[in-house]
């Protein structure tokens, strides 16, 4: 068997699971509005979207926990056996959203037990990005760790497209009122029927060398220790994914709420656009993820955070003033290249960054951190923004801040030149 494709089967054993939590994520924001009429019926329908969309984002403040106990956890017993407990909870989640009966027939119950589902998905998906980026780079080859790296969030847009393209056919199949009353379930129920095969593929993951071969293996206070030292690097990195997890959400699950009920596209156009945005980042992940390997990590953040500062609040401003499908589908694919650019290098940076010790745990914190405060809710926060703004443009403002976060991260953490990373592994490896 030659090395590619033992290289090709081991990404994709690692990164299956991390389609299933991103394919649960996405079909609830495709869903909000159908999601809010069944559960939280409110006097009115931004009431009602809003309580939605905050269980959306309530998903995510379990994921700093989830880092820290879960995080702990594989990096203490390995990637294999933490990765198989993170798709397990997953899919208890993924369950009783699907399952769970209306307001309408269990009252206040209903929408008590979907935020026990959003939990429990929060609650794994705080380690699942970490433990899948920090396996694939461990496994990646000599020179290519950006490469390998950047399938962990390909595997993402693959659940996007699939997400997409399934609702795509449950409009064609059904009436609007059809989808509103249960098609919105079909998703979910289908996320619960893949989970078997995928549990499956992930129990043939094979335990990294590098794991293996540390003769220390850290306790839960050791590790918390470690953290708690090197918080300044948590922080750093925790604002170096804020453009990343803001500008994710932005142009995926935020997308076909954005289209129906500021831009009045029909649900159609928006899953279209969503899907080609999916089929956008799918490309740009991995070639910018092998380009931050050929020219260095901090070219791309500086690049794609200045881009994003000049163009976002512009790009929305003329999508508004110029409704469309194909308007939509240009701005969504120029934010996607910005996406693409940035999360090529940034989540590759984030594995160097870390206490090799604390490697997961670090890693997921920061990025839990990063999702929790403002990616999970930049659905609700845009929603927000635009109505008392009196400003459909207004979630160019959130990306445009987002933004601002990244570049001043990485200046931080890439003083000097673009070999700035190696130098900070070092001391921060040193310091714990």
């Amino acid at each position: 068997m030659s090395s590619n494709t033992s290289n090709g089967k081991a990404i994709f054993r690692v990164v299956s699971g991390n389609f299933l939590e991103m394919f649960d994520f996405m079909v609830y924001g495709f869903y909000a509005t159908a999601i809010a009429k069944t559960f939280f019926p409110a006097d009115s329908a931004f009431a009602s979207l809003m309580l939605s969309l905050a269980t959306f984002g309530a998903g995510f403040l379990m994921r700093p926990l989830g880092a820290i106990f879960l995080g702990a956890y594989i990096d203490r017993h390995g990637r294999r056996k933490g990765l198989i407990i993170t798709l397990a909870l997953m899919a208890m989640g993924t369950i009783l959203i699907a399952c769970v009966p209306g307001y309408a027939v269990l009252g206040v119950a209903a929408p008590l037990l979907v935020l026990l589902g959003r939990l429990l998905q929060g609650f794994s998906a705080g380690v699942e990005l970490g433990g899948v980026s920090v396996y694939l780079a461990e496994i990646s080859t000599p020179g290519r760790k950006g490469f390998f790296v950047s399938w962990q969030s390909a595997s993402q847009q693959a659940a996007v497209v699939f997400a997409g393209l399934l609702g795509v056919g449950l409009n064609h199949w059904l009436s609007p009122q059809e989808m509103g009353d249960w098609g919105w379930r079909v998703p979910f129920l289908v996320g619960c029927m893949i989970v078997p095969a995928i549990f499956m593929i992930r129990r043939s993951l094979e335990e990294t060398p590098e794991f293996q071969a540390r003769k220390h293996r850290p306790s839960l206070s050791e590790i918390v220790r470690s953290i708690g030292q090197n918080f300044g690097i948590v922080v750093a990195g925790m604002a170096l994914v804020v453009m990343t997890t803001v500008s994710f959400y932005l142009i995926t699950a935020y997308t076909p709420t954005f289209g129906k009920a500021e831009l009045n596209l029909s649900d159609l156009d928006a899953l279209l656009v969503t899907v080609c945005i999916g089929l956008s980042n799918f490309f740009w992940l991995p070639v910018m993820g092998a380009f931050s390997d050929k020219i260095g990590r901090k070219p791309l953040l500086l690049g794609a955070t200045v881009l994003a500062i000049l163009t976002a609040y512009p790009a929305l401003s003329w999508l508004v003033a110029n409704p469309s499908f194909s308007h939509l589908l240009i701005v969504e694919l120029w934010l996607s290249f910005l996406y693409g650019s940035y999360n090529g290098a940034m989540v590759v940076a984030l594995t160097e960054i870390m206490p090799v010790e604390v490697r997961t745990t670090g890693f997921s914190l920061a990025y839990s951190l990063a999702t929790a405060t403002f990616g999970g809710f930049t659905p609700a926060a845009c929603t927000y923004l635009i109505h008392v703004l009196d400003n459909k443009a207004a979630p160019g403002i959130w990306l445009s801040g987002a933004a601002v976060l990244g570049l001043i991260a990485t200046l931080v953490l890439f003083k000097g030149n673009r070999h700035e990373l190696r130098t900070a592994q070092a001391s921060v490896v040193g310091g714990a």
